[in-house]
């Protein structure tokens, strides 16, 4: 839904209305994850996917029916799939609403909030269809929510559960009884989150890193990039990162561990080369609950390194979360292609995924997170 927020804000601030198609649940290996949506511009403009091409049309039709929300599902098995659209073969639940400032008032508060970089996230009752509380929406932050799901425990139950959530960034379909229980799972819940972008963060003002930068941010990363040597940390150096530091970079992620920037998405990334560097700074990252911890080197480097972090106390569960030599084996030589190395180990720790060519495994394409 992110990626075509902005179209719907503009349109829903003129006061027109749009159909908004969201994916909600997939199933084998489903082209789009939850949250993928397209919209219906009041002229019948068509704007973002829900299938990547897939189903798009049968989503259109029934979005510009406009009328009540509806809930569809698309997909079949992998031999005839092609004859309903669904190429893939995987299975989709779209979600499909109009959408104007009498059935999501709280759109102008949700875009405010992204745009400030403030964690929200919209929660849409989205089954049963026949539910007096399908379509229903609330909106939840760490602070505050707005709107109801139609009762007071359903709405407290959810918030709780939405913002933990909202820490990790996560989208998600929840079931919850009438009333809130846990275990029931009479009505179907839309989770879309709104975090700020995850971090990655840069150590060594490397050529490498310049290079990394700039896929991390092509990725969606928030990057900085940190070194101790103010004369190569510089802006101009790194056109493609958030933002530079010229500081020590022990002390810096310390500092920002202290407030509160650092969280489980965040990716690590050490280039530096210098064991007065790379030491103190991994023997903090490794006891950080972060999603990547990579460090650069060759392997006779990596065991010097893994040899001084034994002796410092870390202990064997903490080493083996470290990347290093980071990067996946694609043959890379280049700064830019040593990037893409890293960025796709990156992907492939996040989904668990085995890095191995796509024609050479079976079963489904897409993997959940790990």
């Amino acid at each position: 839904m992110r990626e075509v927020l902005d179209e719907l804000f503009a349109w829903w601030e003129a006061g027109e209305t749009v159909g908004v198609g969201t994916v909600v649940a997939t199933w084998n290996s489903a082209p789009r994850a939850p949250g993928a949506a397209m919209l219906v511009g009041p002229g019948g403009e068509a704007v973002g996917s829900v299938s990547g091409g897939c189903v798009e049309g049968a989503v259109y039709e029934r979005a510009r029916e406009g009328g009540s929300p509806s809930l569809a599902q698309y997909g079949v098995s992998d031999d005839d799939a092609f004859a309903v659209g669904l190429t893939c073969g995987g299975t989709i639940e779209v979600f499909v609403e109009p959408v104007d400032r009498s059935t999501f008032p709280e759109l102008g508060a949700v875009v405010r909030s992204v745009r400030g970089g403030e964690a929200v996230a919209t929660v849409t009752c989205v089954g049963p269809p026949e539910s007096a509380r399908f379509g229903r929406r609330i909106v939840v932050w760490a602070d505050r929510t707005s709107g109801t799901l139609g009762s007071v425990r359903l709405d407290e139950a959810v918030t709780g559960d939405v913002r933990g959530l909202l820490a990790q960034g996560s989208t998600a379909t929840l079931h919850y009884g009438h009333d809130g229980e846990r275990l029931g799972d009479e009505l179907t819940l839309s989770v879309i989150s709104y975090a700020p972008p995850p971090r990655m963060i840069v150590f060594g003002a490397i050529d490498f890193a310049s290079a990394l930068a700039r896929t991390g941010a092509f990725l969606g990363f928030d990057v900085t990039v940190c070194d101790a040597r103010p004369v190569f940390a510089t802006e101009r150096r790194f056109p493609d990162a958030h933002r530079v530091i010229a500081d020590w970079p022990h002390r810096y992620l310390a500092g920002e561990v202290e407030a509160g920037r650092i969280d489980a998405r965040t990716v690590l990334c050490v280039l530096t080369h210098d064991p007065k560097f790379d030491l103190p700074l991994l023997e903090s990252a490794l006891r950080l609950d972060v999603a990547y911890v990579g460090a650069m080197g060759s392997r006779r480097t990596h065991a010097d390194r893994v040899a001084r972090l034994r002796e410092a106390g870390l202990a064997e569960a903490e080493l083996a979360r470290l990347h290093s030599p980071i990067g996946l084996d694609l043959g890379a030589r280049t700064p830019e292609e040593t990037a893409i190395s890293i960025a796709a180990e990156i992907v492939a720790s996040r989904w668990s995924g085995g890095g191995a060519p796509l024609r050479l495994r079976a079963g489904p394409i897409h993997h959940d997170a790990g």
